[in-house]
């Protein structure tokens, strides 16, 4: 029996000491052949001798279990040490991921209206012919139509042009005041340094009750925008056309390239147009079914926006996912 616990310590893995516990322990083990011989005894002799070999199990298998316990510890430990991190030596570059500087630009603007108390409004991507172009005052074969490129759909339906249908959408199921912006991704077939087939918009919209809101509270709600977005710049409005403002302007700021003196980016102007606006048409008030209400609207171009911002040449960069630009807004 010695010779058996002596074997337990002599097991320097758990593979060699499970090998070990079946030979004692098994069918055909030490224990089992020496259970057996107690058949050949009687009396007290046998009582003596199951105690004994009840004693002795007992101890094997606390020694077992002991060096079992030990062996394991081990083992982790062999692990734990293989699979050591040395934090002290330097490690491979980590690439940390950021927000496409198109996305970054949305959020901005979003986050300066928001502040103001507009309200962010979302719809469909595919619209109808209705809220896309009909209750905007373009009516079936307006020329206007022409400015917008549309991809369409069977069943008079279409990719949104702008994100004015959102404007539509919010005033046939809320009653004024509204004050609104809609962002979101639009689409028109053209591919070009400054145009891609999709992007995205912001479009504002302020309503209230006949003559509360005019073209002068348009006008100073989006200059301080713009110096918001692009610091201490000079703003002007000139007037020009969309149908369903009117009246309706452009908004130029000056060139932050070259701070208005003229350059290759303004064309020698020294201004750079940003976006467009105009007081809400009656037209537009009169298909939703408002009456006595005035409003203004404006809209702008996201990608132009953060072209602006980052000094990005090429528009189609934007949506061509090369890291090399893409790792600069980190």
């Amino acid at each position: 029996m010695e010779a058996l616990f002596k074997s337990i310590q002599k097991c320097d893995n758990i593979k060699d000491l499970e090998r070990l516990r079946v030979e004692v322990f098994g069918k055909k083990g030490y224990f089992a052949a020496e259970f057996a011989k107690l058949k050949e005894l009687e009396g007290d002799k046998k009582i003596a001798e199951a105690a004994k070999l009840n004693a002795e199990k007992e101890k094997f298998t606390e020694l077992l279990n002991f060096q079992k316990t030990s062996l394991e510890k081990q083992e982790n430990e062999n692990i734990l040490k293989k699979d050591a991190v040395d934090v002290s030596l330097y490690g491979n570059s980590m690439s940390a991921g950021a927000l496409h500087p198109v996305m970054a630009t949305m959020d901005k603007i979003i986050e300066y209206f928001v502040s103001l108390n507009f309200s962010v409004e979302d719809g469909p991507l595919v619209e109808d012919d209705f809220h896309n172009f009909e209750a905007l005052n373009l009516p079936k074969f307006h020329p206007a139509r022409d400015m917008q490129d549309t991809f369409y759909f069977k069943d008079n339906m279409l990719l949104r042009t702008h994100t004015s249908p959102v404007q539509v959408r919010t005033m046939l199921t809320k009653n004024p005041p509204i004050r609104m912006i809609c962002p979101g991704a639009v689409f028109r077939p053209d591919f070009d340094l400054t145009h891609t087939p999709m992007f995205h918009q912001i479009e504002g919209l302020v309503v209230d009750k006949k003559g509360v809101v005019s073209f002068a509270n348009l006008k100073s709600i989006l200059e301080e925008f713009l110096r918001y977005m692009f610091g201490d710049v000079k703003v002007r409005f000139r007037p020009s056309f969309f149908p369903f403002t009117e009246p309706s302007a452009e908004v130029d700021i000056s060139c932050i390239f070259c701070h208005g003196k003229g350059c290759r980016v303004c064309k020698n102007t020294g201004w750079l147009e940003v976006l467009g606006c105009g007081t809400v048409d009656q037209n537009v008030f009169n298909a939703v079914g408002y009456k006595n209400s005035s409003g203004y609207a404006f809209g702008l171009g996201i990608e132009r926006f953060a072209m602006l911002l980052h000094r990005i040449p090429d528009l189609r960069s934007l949506f061509e996912g090369d890291l090399r630009l893409l790792e600069q807004f980190k």
